[in-house]
């Protein structure tokens, strides 16, 4: 429902354009026809661009999307590669410049988090059906324009030794109380295309929990200046977040998705990630030593058939006398044994974490089932309780503090850019 003060907002707009209230359209949009490349300031973007990065996003959301969004997704990634382009240019104006060896290095510790040399995530990029020159062009946008941010904005934004004092003290003051990690992605939207925009945030979320990935939406489609950080608005109160999306974190559970909601100017579609209390010992932040104990079953085979092996198992696993022992165990029962260590009970899936939570050393889970077959057990071999929690010092509170600021402005840097800039489509 649009509010009285939105509405009068929207009156002075049209009013601000000279517009009356009985428009009418001479000729005919065709929402089939999208332009597929971009001269913006003498800069091509090919076809090839934006099927490359397309393919990207395709991947890390498992290719499961359908065509119609996928052409939506593919007019996103366009206006992506046109930002990042201005952004690369805006450095370039600035006298500032990523060298090669700087981008191969960021893409070597990419590949890196894939456990692959830089040659075979090329490689692996290659099969998704894009290159790592998209990759890499991608790398090198994000770098110059945070490097350009580092010089043109933060040097200017300032936050008084008064305001941080303020929050460090509301901060004492709200210890005890719920904190949200929130991520969001926020589509902008007018009186004239809010119906086309709340479509197209219902199609997002019901991708989103289809399995596609939230971060990588967010970093094609969110317009909010946290898109480069696929939508994380870290850990926040509910006071700090617009009113409409407050009620709606309260009522949410971790790694739930909701929206889209009415926020001002458009909508958002926010996933709460986890929920804790500000400045209270978490016991789910315990780093835990674990021995996973599996046993395996024949393909295909039935529960009734695997039920007494499995009665066997959950009885044995009670005369497990500690971490000592577990191998003698596995040996027993012809079983895999896979070391971690120093795990954070909040990583682990949500079922186990009150479990593990109550587990001294040496005692075991009960069994458990997975995506990934068998039946399995975990032994906690060693426990480190999380420390108490204390209100951050100054400094951290003052860089938050700068860095959402430095973000505000960021966004406002781009919107100028985009203003300024010439753009032809072709």
């Amino acid at each position: 429902m649009m509010t009285r003060a939105q509405s009068d907002d929207d009156q002075s707009a049209a009013s601000a354009l000279g517009l009356s209230d009985d428009v009418k359209l001479l000729a005919p949009r065709d929402p089939s026809v999208r332009k597929a490349t971009a001269i913006i300031n003498g800069a091509i973007i090919t076809d090839t661009d934006v099927d490359q990065r397309l393919a990207l996003v395709l991947a890390s959301s498992n290719g499961k999307i359908p065509d119609d969004e996928r052409e939506r997704l593919r007019a996103q990634v366009l206006s992506n590669l046109i930002d990042e382009t201005l952004e690369i240019q805006e450095a370039a104006a600035n006298k500032i410049t990523i060298e090669k060896s700087e981008v191969a290095a960021s893409y070597a510790r990419a590949a890196n988090q894939f456990k692959k040399t830089p040659a075979e995530f090329s490689a692996m990029i290659k099969g998704m059906g894009s290159s790592d020159v998209s990759l890499k062009r991608q790398i090198e946008g994000e770098m110059a324009w945070r490097r350009l941010l580092g010089r043109e904005v933060e040097p200017f934004v300032s936050v008084s030794d008064e305001e941080v004092n303020q929050v460090i003290k509301r901060m004492q003051a709200d210890k005890g109380a719920p904190e949200y990690h929130v991520s969001e992605i926020y589509l902008s939207a007018t009186p004239a295309n809010e119906q086309q925009v709340a479509a197209n945030a219902q199609r997002i979320l019901e991708q989103i929990r289809q399995g596609a990935s939230f971060p990588a939406y967010a970093r094609q489609y969110s317009e909010a200046s946290t898109a480069p950080v696929g939508g994380d608005l870290g850990w926040v109160r509910a006071e700090r977040l617009p009113d409409q999306l407050a009620n709606a974190v309260k009522d949410m559970t971790p790694g739930q998705v909701g929206g889209p909601i009415p926020v001002g100017g458009g909508f958002s579609i926010i996933a709460l990630v986890d929920k804790r209390q500000v400045l209270t010992t978490d016991p789910r932040d315990a780093l835990v030593t674990l021995k996973q104990i599996t046993i395996s079953f024949p393909a295909n085979v039935d529960k009734a058939t695997a039920q007494p092996k499995v009665t066997a198992f959950t009885e044995d696993l009670k005369t497990l006398k500690g971490c000592g022992n577990v191998a003698d165990f596995a040996k027993k029962w012809n079983a895999e044994i896979v070391d971690s260590d120093q795990i954070k009970i909040r990583d682990l899936p949500p079922q186990l974490q009150p479990i593990l939570i109550d587990l001294r050393v040496g005692e075991a889970t009960p069994p458990f089932g997975g995506s990934e077959g068998g039946v399995h057990s975990l032994v906690v071999c060693g426990r480190d309780d999380p420390i108490d929690k204390t209100v951050p010092s100054f400094d951290e509170v003052s860089t938050q503090m700068s860095d959402e600021r430095v973000n505000m402005r960021a966004r406002r840097y781009l919107r100028d850019i985009r203003r300024d800039a010439v753009i032809e489509y072709r």
